[in-house]
């Protein structure tokens, strides 16, 4: 069956860096962080002090009064990402048929600022907003984003934990290249910075309470202890190459590769050995038609919890054997936290960018790894490099993995 190419025609993101692609970019590239302490939640009782917030988001900038007020933030989000992403693909919706224009937006948890103000109410014998339910469900993201752009093609809400936003950026490469859309606004979003998702990840023990953001997120660093909790959305405008040709589009890069497995093993836990994840590279690798050496970069999951780096590098290995050691690979999480849902779709800008500019970002705050953490994980500082194939690795609770590869065009 002959399948089209698909490229990358636009971006937007909602970053603890900043609410643009380019202010988001730059801040990796000086190696700023994008972590500092909560400000959105009073932790005076709470183990864990920092997060990557977003600042300075008003939603009113990208969409009416109205309809941000029928929003949660993680749509807010998703919605503000999508407007940058369409201004730089330069898509005319009257131009366009509407149902061959599709979304794929995912949300790991949904609106929790609304559980936690609307629970109480319940538990009371209050009256609980009309609007809750919708505000609340992680496929409003997706919806809002149709109904905002109005875009009538298929429309999806992929929830896969950590992996959300690299599965919804891979599956809707997937449907353009079987040709059920020509265009897909794909992406991630999350807003979890709230009591109960600071709390509930404490209570895992999986963030770091470690108080200073200097030293919170180490990826592949020896003292690194868990993870730092983020927020922000990351849109990607995909699009059938000819057609982008055909209206003149400028093509950011090419989306050549995609890989899905699951550990089938733990809830929280990698795999120990690294095949479920690499299997994962390996089968996006085919997909390419490249070899492991061709890869010049990965863009790690890299949470700086001490499983998750440990049984990634693995992985790498598993999946690239010799030439592991020759791929620089670095942690963007290292800035700006772990946004859940819409970590990998940040990523995957960064790889575009990347690709782009010739450059991998330096793993922030990481210094020296352990005996088993020996690949180039670009500690220290950042460095030019010509990349012509980009990897991005997602790994999500329930031992969700998934990879995309990009190429330069």
């Amino acid at each position: 069956m002959e399948t089209r190419r698909v490229v990358v025609t636009g971006m937007g993101a909602i970053t603890p860096l900043g609410n643009s692609v380019e202010e988001f970019w730059q801040g990796l590239k000086e190696g700023r962080n994008g972590i500092g302490p909560i400000t959105k939640v009073d932790t005076t009782d709470f183990p864990v002090k920092i997060a990557g917030e977003v600042k300075d988001f008003d939603p009113k900038k990208y969409m009416d009064f109205k309809s941000a007020k029928r929003m949660g933030l993680f749509s807010q989000y998703a919605v503000a990402a999508t407007k940058e992403a369409f201004e730089q693909s330069g898509i005319n919706m009257e131009d366009e048929d509407p149902f061959r224009v599709g979304v794929i937006v995912g949300c790991g948890i949904g609106c929790m600022q609304k559980h936690e103000k609307e629970i109480p109410k319940f538990l009371s014998g209050q009256k609980l907003d009309p609007l809750y339910i919708p505000l609340v469900i992680a496929n409003m993201a997706s919806a809002n984003i149709s109904i905002q752009f109005g875009l009538k093609g298929k429309n999806m809400d992929v929830s896969t934990a950590c992996a959300t936003g690299t599965h919804c950026i891979g599956e809707a490469y997937n449907s353009i290249r079987l040709g059920e859309a020509d265009v897909i606004v794909a992406g991630g979003t999350e807003a979890a910075i709230t009591a109960t998702g600071i709390k509930g990840f404490a209570a895992l023990t999986a963030l770091t309470t470690e108080p200073d953001p200097e030293k919170a997120s180490r990826p592949f660093d020896k003292d690194r202890s868990g993870f730092v909790l983020g927020e922000g959305a990351g849109i990607l405008i995909l699009e059938d190459y000819d057609h982008a040709v055909k209206r003149g589009a400028k093509i950011l890069a090419e989306i050549v590769g995609y890989g899905v497995t699951n550990d089938a093993y733990h809830i929280t836990s990698p795999s120990p050995d690294g095949s479920g994840a690499g299997m994962a590279m390996k089968i996006a690798i085919q997909n390419a038609g490249v070899a492991p050496t061709n890869i010049d970069y990965i863009n790690a999951h890299g949470t700086s919890t001490h499983l998750n780096d440990l049984y990634e590098t693995r992985a790498i290995k598993y999946a690239f054997g010799p030439a592991a050691k020759s791929v620089s690979i670095n942690s963007t999480k290292s800035m700006t936290g772990h946004l859940l849902g819409g970590a990998g779709a940040i990523e995957a800008i960064v790889c575009v960018k990347s690709i782009l500019d010739s450059y991998v970002h330096v793993t922030r705050n990481s210094v020296e790894g352990e005996e088993e953490l020996d690949l180039d994980y670009t500690f220290g500082e950042g460095k030019s490099r010509d990349i012509t194939y980009a990897m991005s690795n997602s790994l999500g609770f329930g031992g969700h993995n998934a990879t995309i590869i990009f190429k330069k065009v």
